[in-house]
């Protein structure tokens, strides 16, 4: 697949929420994961594609509900994906809330190879 044609797929599945069907489908086996900050139960760097839908699996735990998920239309630059995600979740034990961050994603050969998030 070009950057292009996994942007467009990324910016699909994350409109819909499926955020573990893209990294199955459009991940590297060895893709590295990275967190603007280190969190509760998140670290900053997270290495390895089962390591990674492990640690989206520990997110969707911490949630009550998914009412909105929305991603923007990517931005391509070379082999550089960037869009704009937005989700209105409760969370357990803190309530509603509106997240939203700017998640840049790095392509090489086919799949991609790091993702990051800023908030």
């Amino acid at each position: 697949m070009s950057t292009q044609q996994i942007a467009t797929r990324l910016a699909e599945l994350c409109n819909k929420g499926e955020f573990e069907a893209a990294q199955k489908e459009l991940f590297a086996d060895e893709a590295v994961s990275i967190e603007q900050h280190e969190t509760s139960g998140f670290p900053k760097e997270t290495k390895g594609l089962q390591a990674i839908i492990q640690k989206g699996h520990h997110w969707a735990s911490s949630l009550e509900k998914v009412h909105e998920c929305s991603a923007s239309k990517p931005l391509v630059a070379g082999n550089a994906i960037a869009l704009a995600l937005s989700m209105d979740v409760t969370m357990k034990g803190r309530g509603r809330m509106k997240l939203e961050e700017v998640c840049v994603y790095e392509v090489k050969d086919g799949k991609i190879a790091s993702e990051r998030f800023f908030m």
